[in-house]
């Protein structure tokens, strides 16, 4: 969403009749973008910089990572879902936040819940809880496969 000349691009794109899908960390307001579906994936605190190595970094990091009103915005704009990336306990800020917002009364927000361990082993046990919130809640459940196969790697 910062990128020069977005919403031109996006104009342009939706006038040659592609679908198009934005994903954003939702700290820019969609200002009349044209765009299908928005990908929200506002950051948690785990997200974050190493304060003491990237301090500035940090700060800035910490001022925009979670923009509720942008978020709102974009669920007002077009239909949406979110990422939420499940740290150490299933019930993250990201996944209440986006149970709330699929209550927008014109929109449907999908929310999809990933488990963030990197090692299989890790990752299996988070899973266990991660699921049932997400049946609880109605997310969706996205498996990393990627991970179990073949681990915490570029390329594969």
């Amino acid at each position: 969403m910062i990128a020069p000349a977005i919403r031109e691009l996006a104009a342009e794109l939706k006038m040659l009749g592609y679908h198009l899908t934005v994903e954003t960390a939702a700290t820019v307001a969609p200002e009349g973008i044209a765009c299908d579906l928005a990908s929200l994936s506002p950051k948690l605190l785990n997200s974050a910089p190493d304060r003491a190595a990237h301090p500035e970094w940090h700060k800035r990091h910490e001022a925009t990572r979670w923009q509720p009103d942008v978020v709102r915005a974009w669920v007002d704009h077009t239909p949406t879902s979110s990422s939420s990336w499940s740290p150490r306990r299933p019930t993250s800020r990201r996944s209440r936040a986006c149970s709330r917002n699929s209550t927008a009364k014109s929109r449907a927000t999908r929310c999809c819940s990933c488990p963030k361990r990197v090692r299989s082993r890790r990752c299996a046990i988070a899973l266990r809880g991660l699921v049932e919130l997400c049946k609880a809640r109605g997310f969706r459940y996205a498996h990393r496969l990627q991970i179990e196969l073949w681990g915490n790697r570029r390329g594969v």
